[in-house]
């Protein structure tokens, strides 16, 4: 078996730390080489505890976060310099370019990085779904730099993953076939349900020594209890299926055990482990077979794709955060959803996974000192941890509230968590919650102030398609919020308020860049406060999805709608939270009469001036077609 199964991603990069994320097949001894762009050797860390945690998952995967401190020859503002890991010993000794070629760019050695602290050029996305029929705009963004390999100067500073990097939700029966076949050949560990029709996640693979659940594939939602408590939580856990404009199209295969996670991020990120496994449908009745054989040449291309993208992930410092989808649909949508998730074992069960699972492959590599020895210490012996630790795991993860974080540079990078720490409704727990709490708020504005110019990273859009909003408000008032994914920044009257006064605020930077995605559409809007001197300049860019579209027909509609009832001069803006507000669309380029939202998988690129300011903004199509944002 392969050392390393997955990796290395290239993490946190700042002005004194590299981070690199990788999963291996066994407990290497490593050491981590930094070289000039010139190819010298700079440094060579032997990699022992003190610069590497290592955390084990099964018998054949174990977790890796390095971290060490760069060398005063890189303190440069803005430097090149290349990486290597000298693996001693095992299965495929040596450095990347014996054990690791296909990460390396043509007449590369090894992975070439630029450390840049200012933010000037970013790439980024959201909503990365391996078996929606488009390409994947990784693999675009991997293109992209390999075609601007000798010109250091475009390179982005950072890849930005702005939620949905995976659908623990949302599983084709190709995808969690292969899932399965890993979990065993990695010897991933088990778990015990309580709450459920089912007792053991063994029960869930089939080809195993416990017979398999006739219901493990297309129809999970029937392994939760027949009683008027598990019917509710089937509607509102399992309920994707049957949401008339927003569609979960396999939320019947929602993953439900810490090891079919684990599994799920490894075949995501990296063709290695598709390469350790020959996945074979298990016994289905015809319709699901047929839904099974639609999928399987969906995920060959998404496989094939994958070396690219295991590519651009080593190659650029990435930063992520979780939506909806990282941990399951309409994730703490509303007080009530919460209430019924939270204290029925097996559904808490399921999220907590997902959150422990976002933790080990997508928040620890974000800010490695926000998480204690501690919280990752049941990952640290070899003795596998049983049902009580890993609830007490799940338990302190559920009131975790560091998951939000920011990265220093110019301008500052912040990045919002708008999953955990949401403003319930206190008329209706039925209603959507706000986003983020007045405290959370608080937090988020203090780190604004003092900067002259913010990149904000907030999944949701802060600034949406006001005619898409009304519908998910109008599906609200008849008390259908979960038909529609009815939550954006608008729909919690208080939470609208303070984030919308942020932006009022005297301290608040002069040029605020939003990032966002979720909603599968591309967009850009230009935002002018009315009735403030000075008033800061505001730009909502929105890129979605990396491999997820919107109904084309349907956007179309609501594009054209949205552009009469809404623009910038509609006396119906004044009934909205936009009535302080002037929002200008900006204008795609290669545009049909009307259209301002573009329907196109692929990667978001960003340009800014030294002030902070958008200067080119694009939408690099996975199908190779580019769409650039023109200034209104």
């Amino acid at each position: 078996m392969p050392d390393v199964l997955a990796g290395p991603i290239l993490r946190r990069l700042t002005d004194t730390h590299i981070a690199l994320w990788l999963a291996t097949s066994r407990s290497l001894e490593l050491h981590l080489e930094l070289y000039t762009d010139a190819d010298a050797l700079l440094t060579d860390y032997p990699l022992d505890a003190g610069e590497r945690s290592e955390l084990r998952l099964g018998e054949h995967l174990y977790l890796q976060l390095i971290e060490v401190a760069l060398p005063e020859a890189l303190a440069e503002e803005s430097s090149l310099f290349a990486y290597d890991l000298n693996i001693l010993g095992g299965e495929d000794p040596g450095r990347i370019a014996g054990w690791g070629a296909e990460l390396l760019y043509e007449g590369e050695r090894r992975p070439r990085v630029k450390r840049s602290l200012r933010f000037d050029t970013l790439l980024h996305g959201s909503c990365r779904k391996p078996h929606h029929p488009a390409a994947d705009g990784l693999a675009r963004a991997d293109r992209w730099l390999a075609e601007r390999r000798d010109d250091h100067a475009q390179w982005p500073a950072a890849l930005i993953h702005s939620g949905d990097q995976v659908y623990v939700d949302d599983v084709s029966g190709v995808t969690l076939a292969a899932i399965h076949a890993l979990i065993s050949r990695l010897g991933l560990d088990h778990e015990r349900f309580e709450g459920a029709t089912i007792d053991d996640s063994r029960e869930l693979m089939p080809n195993g020594d416990v017979a398999c659940h006739r219901c493990s594939y297309y129809h999970r939602e029937r392994l939760l209890p027949h009683s008027r408590e598990g019917h509710n939580l089937r509607q509102r856990f399992f309920g994707g299926t049957r949401k008339p404009v927003f569609t979960s199209d396999n939320a019947s295969n929602h993953l439900i055990s810490l090891a079919e996670m684990i599994a799920m991020y490894l075949l995501v990120w990296s063709p290695v482990p598709w390469r350790l496994i020959d996945p074979t449908p298990p016994t289905l009745a015809q319709e699901d077979l047929a839904k099974y054989r639609k999928d399987e040449p969906v995920l060959a291309r998404f496989v094939h794709e994958l070396t690219g993208v295991r590519r651009v992930l080593a190659h650029l410092p990435n930063y992520m955060i979780f939506d909806d989808h990282d941990v399951s649909d309409d994730w703490n949508l509303t007080g009530a959803w919460e209430k019924l998730t939270y204290e029925h074992p097996f559904s808490k069960r399921i999220i907590g996974n997902a959150l422990l699972a976002y933790l080990l492959f997508q928040g620890w590599g974000n800010a490695p000192e926000s998480f204690d020895d501690e919280l990752l210490d049941a990952f640290t012996h070899t003795d596998r941890f049983d049902e009580a630790t890993q609830d007490a795991l799940i338990e302190r993860l559920l009131h975790f509230d560091r998951w939000q974080y920011e990265v220093k540079g110019e301008p500052k990078l912040l990045v919002l968590d708008t999953r955990t720490q949401r403003w319930k409704s206190e008329r209706n727990p039925d209603h959507p919650s706000g986003l983020m709490d007045w405290e959370a708020l608080t937090e988020t504005q203090q780190a604004l102030l003092g900067n002259d110019a913010v990149v904000m990273v907030s999944p949701a859009p802060i600034f949406g398609v006001k005619l898409i909003e009304t519908i998910q408000q109008a599906f609200t008032w008849i008390g259908k919020p979960l038909l529609v994914d009815a939550e954006n920044w608008m729909a919690h009257p208080g939470c609208a308020n303070v984030i919308l006064n942020i932006f009022y605020h005297r301290g608040t930077p002069k040029n605020f860049v939003v990032l966002s995605g979720d909603v599968h559409y591309s967009f850009v809007y230009d935002i002018n406060l009315r009735g403030r001197d000075a008033a800061p300049s505001v730009w909502q860019i929105t890129s979605s999805g990396i491999k997820n579209e919107f109904p084309d027909r349907l956007l179309d509609t609501f594009d054209r709608l949205n552009r009469w009832l809404y623009a910038p001069w509609s006396p119906l803006n004044l009934f909205t939270q936009r009535r302080r507000f002037e929002v200008r669309p900006r204008l795609p380029d290669h545009r049909s009469t009307g259209e301002r939202l573009v329907n196109k998988a692929g990667i978001g690129l960003v340009r800014l001036d030294a002030e902070g300011r958008p200067i080119d903004i694009r939408q690099l199509g996975a199908d190779g077609e580019d769409v650039r944002f023109e200034s209104p």
